[in-house]
This record gives structure tokens, sequence and C-alpha cells, in this order.
């Protein structure tokens, strides 16, 4: 058994997942079973701002187009900066001054993607995101910042994207994963208040983030998110490869102390 493998079979947890994948759709690791259905909770940002920034490239909607709260636009939405609270629809902070991590930014996100695009925002990550990638086992439902399901063999499709852009063109992705709104402090979930917390557009971005959920070794580029359900996504181009995990325990103290030390040593066996 792998360094990585030892490390999620000691996850107190009953069922976990975790693959790491190379640019070319290559699985370089694995681990339990890619086929389970997980919750996804948060992860589900990530394949909503996919979805936004396709609709971006489509001409449904520009990043500088208003949306949110009075001096919002769509690019604030997407780097957690509109100013909207965690889960309530109503403005703390003036767009462009705080990182304020927001449910509700995602979920007015979505609403003007359906508006400009003239279908149900789940409809339109169906056609445009799930099918094309053949994510058959993905359920877009509920919030769009929080409600999807998804198994590892699909976020595996999805990280593989990430790594080499189809849906999307290279240099979109490229300004989604530099920092937006730079030099704002904010926190993190589950990991305090960060100076900077730094985010791209839907990405979180590792920069010099300490405590994080990635590992000590995975680059400053890194980028991606993790849930509340104990599912994370993360991509390191320096390191040329992405890594999915999922599993059936809400993220917690365990999580913490579990999911870097895991990272380090997928890191290590795709390095080796």
């Amino acid at each position: 058994m792998s360094a990585a493998a030892e490390q999620i079979s000691s996850w107190p947890v009953d069922h976990a997942a975790a693959a790491a994948v190379r640019p070319d759709g290559q699985v370089a690791f694995s681990y339990g079973d890619l086929n389970r259905t997980f919750r996804l909770a948060s992860v589900t940002k990530l394949l909503t701002a996919y979805a936004a920034l396709m609709a971006v490239e489509e001409g449904a909607l520009t990043l500088d187009d208003p949306a949110g709260p009075e001096g919002s636009t769509v690019r604030h939405l997407l780097a957690h900066t509109s100013g909207l609270a965690f889960d309530d629809h109503a403005a703390v902070a003036a767009p462009g001054t705080r990182r304020l991590y927001s449910n509700s930014g995602f979920e007015q996100l979505a609403d003007v993607v359906t508006k400009r695009a003239g279908m149900p925002f789940a409809d339109y990550v169906a056609e445009g995101l799930l099918e094309p990638l053949g994510m058959t086992s993905t359920a877009f439902e509920g919030s769009p910042a929080s409600g999807a399901s998804s198994t590892g063999a699909d976020l595996v499709r999805f990280a593989t994207e990430l790594l080499s852009p189809t849906l999307l063109h290279p240099s979109t992705l490229d300004d989604a994963v530099t920092v937006a709104f730079p030099g704002l402090n904010g926190v993190l979930p589950g990991y305090g208040h960060q100076k900077p917390n730094d985010w791209g557009l839907g990405f979180e971005i590792r920069d010099g983030k300490s405590p994080h959920w990635t590992g000590s070794t995975n680059s400053p580029g890194t980028f991606g998110h993790f849930g509340q359900a104990g599912t994370f996504v993360w991509v390191d181009r320096d390191l040329g490869a992405a890594c999915v995990a999922l599993a059936d325990r809400d993220f917690g103290p365990w999580a913490v102390q579990a999911w870097p030390p895991f990272n380090d040593a997928v890191v290590a066996e795709l390095r080796g």
C-alpha cells in the first residue's frame, strides 16, 4: 500500500474515495470506490463557476456586468467580494473591500446566468458542462453553491478539464485562477482569518495560506475548493496533476488534521 493510500485508509470515515490525475486523463493514484456517490457541498461552486465562465465566453454576459448588490458585478460574485453575507442575501460590506465567502453570492450568480442564458441554471450546467465531459453520475440539484453530488470518477473527468481545458479557452481559465482583487483579507471557512485570503474567479488559490487544507508541498499556485461534506479538489499545475477526494463524514477537526499529510503523500507519490 502506498503512503497516500495508508493516509486515507486511516481517515475516521466509513467510506472514502480519491484519485490523482494527469493532464492527459491518466489516473496516477486511486483509492476506494470511484463510482460511489458522495455529496459535494461547496465543491459544487467549482461547477457553478466553470459554467458561469462558459456563459461569459458564449457572450451571454460579461464579468463586469452588474450582478448582486448595488455596485457589484459578476466578477465580484465569483471572487467572493460582492459584500454579500455568507448565507444571507443582504450586503454587509461594499463591493471589492472585503473577501466575504458567500453561498448567497453564488446563488445570485446562478440567477444571473439563468436570466441571460434563458434556461434553468441546472439545465445549463448539465448541457454545457456535465454532458460534454461524460459526468453522467453527477446530480446538480438544490443550491448552486452546495447542492451537487458526484463520484470520484466524474470529478476525475472535471479535474482533467481543469488541467487541460476543452470547454473554455485556456486564457479564460488562466484568468480565473489568477488572484482577483489582490490583497483582501478574509476568513477561510474552517481555517480562520487569512492575510491575504486569495481567490480567483470561483477558485480558491493556495498562495502562502497557513493553516490550509492542501499539503505543505503543494505549490502556491495550487487552486481548487473543499466542501463541508468532506470533499475536495485541487489542481497543481507545477506538479502537472490534480487530486480529488470524497468522504462520507462532514468536514471538521479530523479533516484539518488528515488532509494535509494525505496531500503531501500524494504529491510525493506523483513526484516519485
